[in-house]
């Protein structure tokens, strides 16, 4: 996985923003073995610690499960998944049309943009 961190925001959040995505979208299965935070680290050219703490926070948020001697899972809990997937649907959804609004198009406009892309 190529990741492109940013200035603007801490790069354990936007780790975790890379998992979540990989999650939802089913490139990560649920129930499969995450990859060691070592080798996590090496991949994304980041701290250990960094890497470590992104995992801890998807932890939290029942994301990924550890097991004492086996490592790191994706959950396998579909309703957390398919819920994860809603929120991110909605931040995505809401950002856009933020921009949209500074950069000076009404909902009509964004609409009206959308049918014309569906069809």
């Amino acid at each position: 996985m190529e990741y492109n961190f940013t200035s603007e925001k801490p790069i354990y959040l936007q780790l975790m923003d890379c998992f979540k995505l990989r999650i939802v979208s089913g490139e990560l299965q649920p129930g499969s073995k995450v990859d060691s935070v070592r080798d996590l680290a090496m991949d994304a050219k980041v701290n250990p610690n960094t890497m470590q703490k992104a995992l801890a926070e998807l932890e939290r948020l029942g994301l990924v499960r550890s097991e004492r001697t086996a490592g790191r899972f994706i959950t396998d809990d579909e309703e957390k998944i398919s819920g994860m997937r809603s929120e991110l649907f909605e931040s995505e959804l809401t950002a856009f049309v933020k921009k949209m609004a500074a950069l000076g198009f009404s909902k009509g406009d964004v609409e009206k943009a959308l049918k014309t892309i569906e069809a």
